[in-house]
C-alpha cells in the first residue's frame, strides 16, 4: 500500500518544482523529503525523479502517481473538513501563502488573533507572490491564499475556487524631497512621462501594473531601478535616485527625503482571500476569512506616513 505522505512528498515537488521548495512548504527538511521519495521510488520500483541541473525533474511515472495522488489528498481533505465541520470549531493545520507586503502589514495580526481565539488551530504562514499563491490554492498545496489585483489587472480565480474580497489597498506616488511633486496636492498620470521609475522585476504583479498604467497615459517609462521589496524601492527614493509607485499596506513609515503624493485618479489594488470549494464548510477556512474581515479596516485606517 503506498504511504499517503510520501505521496503528499512527491505532489508538494511536483507543485513548487524543487525538493527545497517542498520541503519549506510542508514543514521539512530537504532530507527528509528526498527520503520520502527515495522510500517511495523503493515501493514502487519505480523512478520517480531525474537530476537536471541544479534541480530535479519529474519522470512520466511521477508525474501519473502525482495525479493519483492531488485526488487521494483531495478525499483526504474532504474527510477532514467533514470531521472539524462536526466538531464546530476550527482545528488542525491551516496553511496560509500571503503576498509579500499582506504577509508584513496584514497577517502577524490575523495569525496573532486566530491563535488567540482558536488554541487547537495550527495557522502556518508562507509567503508568496499573487500569480503563484492562487495556483499553489488550486493545487491543494495551501489551503488558502490571500492575494490581490489592481485595478487594470483583474486577478484571475481558477475553477473551483471562491473567493471573498478583504479590501482596497490605495498606492501613494513616492518622490523624494525637492521633486516638483512633491508640494503637490495630488498629480494626474497624464502628468507622469519623463520620470525615472523605480519599481520590482518583471513579472511581478506592481511591474505589469506600472507598465500598463503609463502606457495607457501615452507614455513609455523608463525604469532605472529594479528591487523586490518595497522598503529597498524607498530608500532608492531616498537618494533622489527616482520616484515610485508603492502601495501603502506594509510600507512601513516613509525615512525622511520622500514624500508620498496622491495621484488622480488615485491607483487602487484590491486583496482577496481564495480556497478551494471543497473546503469551504472547514471552520478554519470561515474563522480565517471572518478575522480578515476585522483587521482588515483597522489596518487601512492607519497608513503609515
Amino acid at each position: 500500500m503506498l504511504d499517503l505522505q510520501r505521496l503528499r512528498a512527491l505532489h508538494a515537488v511536483s507543485v513548487h518544482g524543487t525538493v527545497g521548495a517542498a520541503a519549506l512548504a510542508l514543514g521539512f527538511t530537504p532530507s527528509a523529503v528526498s527520503q520520502q521519495i527515495a522510500k517511495l521510488e523503493r515501493e514502487t520500483r519505480t523512478v520517480l525523479l531525474e537530476r537536471e541541473g541544479r534541480g530535479v525533474r519529474l519522470t512520466d511515472e511521477a508525474k501519473q502517481l502525482v495525479v493519483a495522488a492531488q485526488e487521494l489528498l483531495a478525499i483526504v481533505e474532504r474527510a477532514e473538513t467533514e470531521l472539524e465541520e462536526r466538531r464546530g470549531r476550527p482545528a488542525g493545520r491551516l496553511t496560509v501563502a500571503a503576498f509579500p507586503s499582506a504577509a508584513r502589514g496584514l497577517m502577524p495580526g490575523v495569525l496573532a488573533e486566530l491563535g488567540r481565539r482558536h488554541p487547537a488551530l495550527d495557522a502556518r504562514l508562507s509567503e508568496v507572490d499573487p500569480h503563484l499563491s492562487v495556483d499553489l490554492v488550486a493545487k491543494g498545496a495551501v489551503d488558502l491564499a490571500v492575494a490581490h489585483d489592481w485595478d487594470i489587472a483583474p486577478l484571475p480565480a481558477p475553477p473551483g475556487l471562491e473567493q471573498a474580497v478583504i479590501g482596497d489597498d490605495l498606492c501613494d506616488l513616492l518622490v523624494p524631497e525637492g521633486h516638483p511633486f512633491a508640494g503637490r496636492a495630488a498629480v494626474r498620470r497624464e502628468e507622469l512621462g519623463g520620470e525615472r521609475w523605480i519599481c520590482q522585476p518583471p513579472g511581478r504583479v506592481c511591474h505589469d501594473w506600472l507598465l500598463r498604467t503609463l502606457r495607457t497615459a501615452g507614455h513609455e517609462p523608463d525604469i532605472v531601478h529594479q528591487a523586490d521589496e518595497n522598503p529597498t524601492l524607498v530608500a532608492l527614493v531616498a537618494a533622489g535616485l527616482g520616484v515610485a509607485l508603492i502601495p501603502r499596506l506594509g510600507r512601513g513609515p516613509l525615512p525622511a527625503g520622500v514624500v508620498a503624493v496622491a495621484l488622480d485618479p488615485m491607483p487602487v489594488r484590491r486583496l482577496y482571500a481564495l480556497w478551494r470549494t471543497g473546503a469551504a464548510r472547514r471552520p478554519a477556512i470561515a474563522e480565517t476569512v471572518r478575522v480578515l474581515d476585522e483587521l482588515w479596516p483597522k489596518v487601512a485606517a492607519h497608513p503609515p506616513r
